[in-house]
């Protein structure tokens, strides 16, 4: 054999040695990573890898998100149902805001209902994200007061939400999704019907299919789990579940059929797609108080309104109706306010619409 071959086949076989290293270690930078610690019988893991998880099995995890000032750590439910044979991981998220908890019901009893025996794929379920959110009953992050779902994909060098949020992104929910639905109500004193935020025509489809009253395309805000997974390559929707602060079991229903519905049409169970017909809009409006006092809404949320038909009244501490508001455009509400007490400039209602204009088609 000549020098040179031997020269070849030993330059060959080190570049075969360097890549077999290299795959073995982007694998082991891939791997769920557990701790020692076990919380009531339940694994703490510090990142998720559903690939390398048994198939036909739900396991379940504490993900160690970050720690407090008492240097505890702060602990997210995780509950990963990996089905017998392979398909799409849908990823599952609720309570980033800490006082919207219908979503959490929602996966409990998904989770409860599913099979891994007759899944393909994967589910990946998290109920409860804002772990001091929820504990606090504060939509915001308590650390620094900072909006949790506006700080995705997050920074863990700046503190408090941002580094919560990196955690989260990085070792939790991006590795681990193909789609993604998360969960929401509206705020204390607020509620919606069933609806849904989609900014693409894929994730308008996903909106569709999981069955909300109201399907609202809008470009969305800087931050938010759709909307920095929906850039990202995974198609993501928010599903906003009507009133905060309770576990509502006629929307909860509703709700947990939706993602079934999406669940069948990605392929992931058995079943036929059932149709839906939401009312598809593309812009909003709030209505407001022109002054302060007693509100009573004369139409209720979810109504079809027609341009300026009276909505709600305002009146004063004895009574006397001081002013009506009345809707500005023709279209269907989406929100109201439920605290009847209103300051000049508050928020009475939104209605949302479709506008025509090209341009508005994902949102304007």
């Amino acid at each position: 054999m000549s020098i040179y071959r031997r020269w070849r086949d030993l330059s060959v076989n080190i570049v075969t040695i360097a890549l077999a290293f290299q795959a073995l270690s982007s694998s082991a930078a891939a791997r769920t990573e557990r701790t020692n610690d076990v919380i009531s019988g339940i694994a703490v893991i510090e990142r998720l890898e559903t690939g390398d998880l048994l198939p036909n099995a739900t396991h379940r995890f504490w993900f160690r998100a970050g720690d407090n000032a008492v240097g505890q750590g702060w602990y997210v439910p995780v509950i990963v149902v990996k089905g017998a044979k392979p398909g799409p991981r849908l990823l599952l998220t609720a309570g980033i805001h800490g006082d919207e908890l219908n979503g959490i019901s929602v996966i409990h009893r998904l989770v409860a209902k599913l099979d891994p025996a007759t899944l393909s794929g994967t589910v990946v379920a998290i109920p409860g994200l804002n772990t001091p959110g929820l504990l606090a009953s504060s939509r915001e992050f308590p650390a620094d007061g900072a909006n949790l779902n506006r700080s995705m994909p997050g920074d863990a060098a700046a503190g408090g939400a941002k580094a919560y949020a990196a955690r989260l992104w990085s070792r939790l929910l991006r590795p681990n999704a193909d789609a993604a639905v998360d969960l929401h109500t509206q705020s204390r004193g607020t509620a919606y019907v069933l609806y849904a935020f989609a900014s693409t025509p894929r994730t308008r489809r996903m909106a569709e299919l999981v069955g909300p009253d109201i399907v609202k395309m809008d470009t969305g805000d800087k931050g938010t789990v759709e909307n920095e997974l929906t850039r990202d390559g995974v198609p993501a929707i928010t599903f906003e579940l009507g009133y905060p602060e309770v576990f509502d079991g006629p929307t909860i229903a509703r709700a947990a059929a939706g993602i079934e519905n999406l669940m069948t049409e990605m392929g992931m169970i058995a079943g036929s797609v059932r149709p839906t017909l939401p009312f598809v809009a593309n812009r909003l409006l709030a209505v407001r108080a022109s002054v302060a006092g007693w509100m009573t809404l004369i139409v209720p949320l979810g109504s079809s309104v027609a341009k300026d038909q009276p909505i709600a009244t305002i009146a004063d501490p004895f009574g006397r109706v001081i002013a009506t508001a009345t809707a500005p455009v023709a279209g269907r509400i989406n929100t109201i306010a439920t605290d009847p007490r209103r300051n000049p400039g508050d928020m009475v209602a939104r209605i949302v619409w479709w506008d025509p204009d090209p341009k508005c088609a994902d949102g304007c």
